[in-house]
């Protein structure tokens, strides 16, 4: 059984130094009828909708996700990450029990349940699978299980990209934008560019 590893311990420097006020996680995405909805319940909600296991790894201060992981009985891991891989190690440590792990990014949104359905699927058949737009790799990347030890080793800000090279990876190409698009900057929020027709706009990485 694969997972998903969401990462969302980051510290969103460049939203900070952009005028972002708080966490970007906890920024408001979309307004329901009833609550305002943030950028990390959103990806959340696209994760939960697949009907595969989410654990997420956060930081202990970002007391809004942890929150948000409780409302949705989602665990979680609290780490004051130096980096990508850190986070990522932690998560992997936390789920010893699944037998691949896809890798996806609190700040990506706007993945749809079946991006995440379709890599767990290929992991079966590949070591690591990718999706990709117009030949731009994004998220989230699948890793099986025999590379559980090279995750459990990561650290530093450079993610997995150190695990990924020399490495052959299966290509999942789809024709949305959706899979390399993230909120990086306070502009990026509603009322921007990044909506076209209900879907982010590639020009938003």
């Amino acid at each position: 059984m694969a997972g998903i590893i969401l990462l969302a311990a980051g510290s969103g420097k460049r939203f900070s130094a952009a005028g972002g006020e708080g966490n970007k996680l906890n920024a408001v995405l979309s307004q329901t009828a009833e609550n305002p909805v943030t950028v990390f319940e959103t990806t959340l909600n696209q994760l939960t909708g697949s009907g595969l296991s989410v654990h997420v790894v956060t930081r202990p201060e970002n007391v809004q996700v942890q929150a948000s992981c409780a409302r949705n009985a989602v665990p979680f891991t609290l780490v004051s990450s130096a980096g990508t891989g850190e986070s990522i190690a932690a998560g992997v440590r936390d789920t010893p029990e699944w037998d691949g792990w896809l890798i996806h990014l609190a700040d990506m949104p706007f993945v749809h349940a079946e991006v995440f359905t379709a890599v767990a699927k290929s992991l079966q058949q590949a070591q690591v699978v990718r999706p990709y737009w117009q030949n731009e790799p994004g998220h989230p990347v699948g890793f099986s299980r025999p590379l559980r030890e090279g995750l459990l080793q990561l650290r530093g800000d450079h993610g997995a990209r150190d695990l990924l090279r020399g490495r052959e990876v299966l290509r999942l190409n789809f024709n949305n934008p959706a899979v390399i698009a993230d909120i990086d900057l306070p502009e990026q929020l509603p009322k921007s560019s990044l909506f076209q027709n209900g879907q982010p706009h590639a020009a938003s990485r």
